[in-house]
């Protein structure tokens, strides 16, 4: 296992870490323990989870496997999160937190989900950063964190904040293009850089021939999709959400089979991304300037769910609610100026899509 320092924070963490909201069966204890002890043995040693993940239930299990860890002497950080914003609730949260995770104090704790500047704000004026300084002079919380999914730019307000130690965001083969910008923040400010869905939320390994331009000779488009933000030095862990033991497994046989690109190979592969996703929205946001405030990437986004996502009964509907806090009825706020598809480069019919969303 490689390890990477967590910012300036001091810590080292796997390079790749352990999701909890994909377990199987969360309810089945003893086999998502014999997981978590499993990938602790071969080195990992970063786990994030949140209060969100199955209820609490993933926290629990987090808890239990933590206790064992203990006992067997396998280090451990915990990484979790909370959608509160008012001290009372924040407060409450991390009680009940910490009680599930049978744990003294959290390792990193993120603000959850910050997916607009006006999220961000109205979080922001219930006091949260003054929480968050608290809990940590308090010692319940060890690193102030932020999990966002602001694309471009747009991810300087956040970091202006001078307290975040880390950041939690979307990258990968999948989204090169909408994320470059916010990891190119991010890593000029010299702080901790964990990838959520490095494999596209499960669409990279559903869909190998799309995504076989990432991979070399003999290798698996898993492996390959891990590989390449591993060639990325800034980047501190990638978290990968195991459903199984056998896909624990696979994600550390990329790991033990690593060999670094050159940036001249990475680069290459990057602009490929951009090109060899035809009819995919790659996230570019020339669309982005609505006159009716239609958040046009994210709805597209969600629509890449459902013409890629095999797994799920309402991808859009999914991708929505759990990635962007929006719900199908705002894409009915289009008035079909057509304004968006004269900016898409990928001449996408955005306003036929809008309405089947809004339905």
């Amino acid at each position: 296992m490689l390890y990477r320092e967590y910012g300036q924070t001091g810590e080292k963490i796997s390079l790749l870490g352990f999701g909890g909201m994909r377990f199987k069966n969360v309810d089945d204890h003893d086999e998502c323990i014999r997981m978590m002890i499993a990938a602790a043995e071969k080195g990992i040693n970063y786990f994030d989870t949140a209060p969100g993940y199955f209820e609490g239930r993933s926290e629990t299990v987090f808890g239990k496997a933590f206790a064992q860890m203990r006992k067997r002497n396998l280090p451990y950080f915990c990484a979790t999160k909370t959608f509160e914003s008012t001290e009372s609730g924040i407060r409450k949260e991390i009680e009940a937190q910490l009680k599930r995770l049978d744990i003294p104090c959290i390792d990193f704790y993120h603000i959850w989900c910050i997916t607009s500047a006006d999220v961000w704000q109205k979080r922001k004026n219930d006091g949260i950063l003054d929480t968050f300084k608290k809990l940590k002079e308090e010692g319940l919380v060890k690193h102030i964190c932020v999990s966002s999914h602001l694309i471009k730019n747009q991810i300087n307000e956040l970091l202006m904040e001078g307290v975040f130690e880390g950041v939690l965001f979307g990258y990968s083969a999948y989204n090169f293009q909408t994320r470059q910008e916010a990891f190119d923040a991010i890593r000029a400010k010299k702080i901790g850089a964990v990838v959520m869905n490095p494999l596209g939320g499960g669409i990279i390994p559903q869909h190998p021939d799309l995504f076989k331009f990432l991979c070399r000779e003999g290798e698996s488009v898993t492996a390959a999709a891990l590989r390449i933000l591993w060639d990325h030095p800034e980047i501190t862990s990638t978290l990968v959400g195991f459903d199984t033991i056998e896909h624990l497994n696979e994600a550390l046989a990329a790991m033990d089979g690593y060999r670094p690109r050159a940036q001249a190979e990475l680069e290459e592969i990057k602009s490929k991304s951009a090109v060899s996703l035809e009819g995919i929205c790659t996230g570019c946001s020339y669309c982005d300037n609505c006159p009716q405030g239609v958040p046009i990437p994210r709805y597209m986004d969600a629509y890449n769910h459902k013409l890629l996502q095999k797994n799920s009964q309402d991808p859009i509907g999914d991708r929505l609610k759990w990635h962007w806090s929006l719900s199908r009825s705002g894409a009915a706020k289009c008035t079909a100026c057509g304004q968006c598809e004269s900016a898409c480069t990928q001449h996408i019919d955005i306003i036929k899509r809008l309405k089947e969303i809004a339905g």
